[in-house]
């Protein structure tokens, strides 16, 4: 047979590269198309997975339809523990205190009002009642605790956390100002038999109280005994009582005033809040809060300006709450200590905070722009004649409506005790990211000694303050 013909390079010398260039154009393109086509495959299915992670996640919690906080005021054990979306939370053991430090304090309070039938006994409403709703949340049922970031656990070997349920800002009251009042309750006896029994308990001794909650809301709680406390997780109205070697933000959480007047529920507007600004609160404070004196002295005479002196009471509540919700502004100076219950109450109302504090802490300001919701004046320039009226009859009708949404939008979630995913399960979020930092501080003290310094101690990580622990 006669061999097939080869093309003549010298015949068309172009052929075999213009050949060789188009069929390299062709695998080239291929490969580009392939190369597309796989990477929308991958970033399809990466949107996909991350679009689950977010529903699951974020939006799952809140699916299931809330539950109203003990409508009969009973508190139950039956807590059920175990589930697969319990395993992956935070787990809190809950000390099942001697009473003297939970149910006992409440009749002491009742007794010191007169009451016999303890049956009844209550724990009575009170502005840094937030200890009651963190105790009553830990007694629900897994079931009725919508979105919580924390599972009760009933073995303490299983916890990541421990709650101690101790009722300290009552027990500051339970006979205060009260003439007659059996003085057999003594509040600096419970905090100093409350420590004694936290130091017979094996789980404190084991890292020195560091994996340890104790809410101390009023600024005077457990002031005897803060030293013997401050490892652990503190949950605070502010830091004005508190030295830095015991409290900080790095360690202590600051949580929300139990708001002491009817929350706003009307529509959002101007048209029904005739006052510019208001205040009712107690003229005559110590340390900080002594601007309230001269704040009053300045705007009392300011003809759109309600200021006046009033204590807790029924009738004063009351009246705070029609002042409240019918005022653009409400004032927020100082107390005894940077915070005080009146913003709470301001927030609930829609009433946008002026705040006069210029050492004030607020509470989960992780997740909250306070500038979007408050305005804030320094000390200084609050007492400049005329400064602060002037200030505000200058703010349009549309920024207070902008103040009021981001209020509206806030209060229940961050600032209702009573609302089932509301301040409590936000305080158990915030609890639960100190865990990291917990378990830090809990490794370092296993190899470090302290040391006798003359520098002052810090509110961190106190490295001046220790040595190494020698050990094999």
């Amino acid at each position: 047979m006669e061999a097939p013909s080869t093309p003549s390079k010298s015949r068309n010398p172009n052929k075999f590269q213009s050949s060789s260039s188009s069929s390299s154009h062709h695998h080239s393109a291929m490969a580009r198309k392939s190369s597309l086509v796989k990477q929308t495959i991958v970033c399809s299915a990466c949107f996909v997975l991350v679009l689950y992670a977010f529903f699951n996640t974020f939006l799952h919690p809140t699916d299931s339809p809330p539950s109203p906080l003990f409508p009969d005021g009973v508190v139950r054990d039956d807590v059920f523990v175990g589930s697969a979306v319990a395993a992956s939370r935070v787990k809190v053991f809950m000390y099942d205190l001697p009473r003297q430090f939970t149910v006992g304090i409440i009749e002491g309070h009742a007794r010191a009002r007169g009451s016999s039938d303890f049956s009844k006994s209550r724990y009575p409403g009170h502005q840094h009642m937030g200890e009651w709703y963190l105790f009553a949340d830990l007694n629900r049922t897994e079931e009725e605790r919508v979105g919580s970031p924390v599972v009760r656990v009933l073995d303490p070997e299983e916890a990541d956390l421990f709650f101690v349920p101790v009722f300290s800002s009552l027990s500051l009251i339970v006979n205060t100002n009260r003439p007659g009042a059996d003085q057999a309750y003594s509040d600096e006896k419970m905090q100093d038999e409350l420590v004694q029994w936290l130091e017979q308990q094996v789980y404190w001794r084991r890292n020195s109280g560091r994996d340890h909650v104790i809410a101390a809301g009023d600024p005077n709680a457990l002031y005897r005994v803060m030293d013997q406390v401050k490892n652990s997780v503190l949950l605070l109205s502010d830091f004005g009582r508190v030295r830095p070697d015991q409290g900080s933000l790095i360690k202590d959480l600051i949580i929300p005033y139990a708001h002491r007047i009817n929350s706003y529920t009307g529509e959002l507007g101007v048209e029904k809040r005739n006052t510019l600004l208001f205040f009712m609160g107690n003229r005559y404070r110590k340390d900080g809060g002594k601007i309230r004196d001269l704040l009053f002295q300045m705007l009392e005479t300011e003809d759109d300006v309600i200021i006046k002196h009033g204590t807790q009471s029924r009738e004063n509540r009351r009246a705070a709450t029609r002042g409240m919700h019918t005022s653009k502004f409400c004032l927020n100076p100082a107390g005894d200590t940077p915070s005080a219950c009146r913003l709470f109450d301001a927030i609930v109302s829609l009433c946008v905070p002026v705040i006069v504090s210029d050492s004030i802490e607020l509470p989960f300001e992780d997740v909250i722009d306070y500038k979007k919701i408050a305005i804030f004046v320094g000390t200084k320039a609050s007492l400049r004649p005329g400064y602060l009226a002037s200030l505000l009859r200058g703010v349009s009708t549309e920024r207070i409506l902008e103040f009021q949404k981001e209020l509206k939008q806030v209060v229940s979630h961050y600032f209702e005790y009573g609302e089932p995913n509301g301040a409590v399960n936000e305080i158990w979020r915030q609890v639960s990211q100190k865990l990291p930092l917990i378990k830090l501080m809990i490794n370092r003290d296993k190899r470090l000694i302290k040391r006798d310094l003359s520098e002052p101690d810090c509110s961190c990580l106190c490295t001046n303050k220790t040595g190494f622990l020698t050990s094999i």
